[in-house]
């Protein structure tokens, strides 16, 4: 097994120009476009938290499109392996779009992959443990065990009654 390493040895960011031919009718980002670099940088992420082993995405958890990009926008996508399990690594991307007149990013929409790491055969292999540090870490690592726990549930592959961390949001003893 390799050593265990740091949420931020996997921090990856991206910086873009958002461009005529990325954008909606109006004038907006489409959200293909967005969703498409999102799992570029997600997939940098997993892959240096895995190391020399190839990753794939497995799911696409949760995209939420919060604010429009404009066109001629300065993007920047940064994203984080959450938490790792045995073979597979929850990364959440953030996404930012500068403001020129207060000269800060603004954060506009962000989104949750899974990707498992394989190798040359297409088989899971095993990835190294995540330690998170920070405060928004740890809340991020703690609440992808319960993420994974629902995603068991709903896929029928856990019983509801061994799923202790979903469990303790709802009900308290």
């Amino acid at each position: 097994m390799a050593k265990a390493k740091t949420a931020k040895e996997s921090l990856a960011v991206m910086t873009n120009l958002v461009l005529p031919n990325e954008t909606n009718n109006l004038g907006n980002m489409f959200g293909g476009e967005l969703l498409a670099s999102m799992d570029r940088i997600s997939s940098i992420s997993a892959k240096m938290h895995g190391g020399s082993f190839l990753v794939v995405t497995a799911s696409v958890n949760h995209v939420a499109f919060n604010i429009p990009i404009p066109m001629g926008s300065t993007v920047k996508l940064e994203s984080k392996v959450t938490r790792a399990f045995k073979s597979s690594m929850e990364v959440y991307v953030d996404v930012y779009v500068y403001d020129y007149d207060s000269c800060v990013y603004n954060q506009t929409n962000s989104g949750i992959y899974t990707f498992v790491a394989v190798d040359n055969d297409n088989k899971p292999v095993q990835v190294p443990e995540l330690i998170p540090e920070s405060e928004q870490e740890i809340e991020r690592y703690e609440a992808a065990l319960r993420r994974k726990q629902l995603s068991l549930i709903l896929a029928g592959r856990m019983n509801p009654a061994d799923a202790l961390e979903l469990k303790s949001l709802f009900i308290t003893e």
